[in-house]
């Protein structure tokens, strides 16, 4: 797996979405560029309440399960639809995606990254970031 450099903006990204888990910006470098890009287009796309949970000790399906909001089952698909789009074109397509055709909650494999974007009151109800945090 490769690690990238980290950008000033992604650097006050990721401190914005997970300051418990990130000590400063040097542990923040730990995260592989295609993360970085992949956080950057949420963002760019208005995603809400973005949270990187960091899995490898817990699972071997993947690195890094990130899980967000939209604010309706359009805006849930757009954001798929638009993160698929944009990391295809960076060369890093997404293996697999469910869930996009109906906007409650859509899952894009990315390999190392699984992105979950989900409704708030989907993701209130399965909760998992409480799963995955333990």
């Amino acid at each position: 797996m490769t690690r990238g450099k980290m950008n000033s903006r992604s650097a006050k990204l990721l401190l914005k979405l997970a300051p418990s888990k990130i000590e400063d910006e040097n542990s923040m470098s730990d995260y592989p560029a295609q993360l970085n890009k992949l956080l950057t287009y949420l963002d760019d796309i208005h995603a809400n309440d973005i949270k990187v949970l960091d899995v490898r000790q817990q699972t071997t399906i993947t690195d890094y399960m990130i899980i967000t909001s939209g604010r309706s089952s359009r805006h849930v698909k757009s954001i798929a639809d638009f993160v698929m789009e944009k990391m295809k074109a960076d060369g890093f397509p997404a293996l697999s995606e469910n869930g996009t055709e109906f906007g409650d909650w859509a899952l894009v494999d990315f390999g190392d990254y699984v992105l979950h974007v989900m409704q708030p009151d989907s993701r209130a109800f399965y909760n998992l970031e409480a799963l995955w945090e333990k």
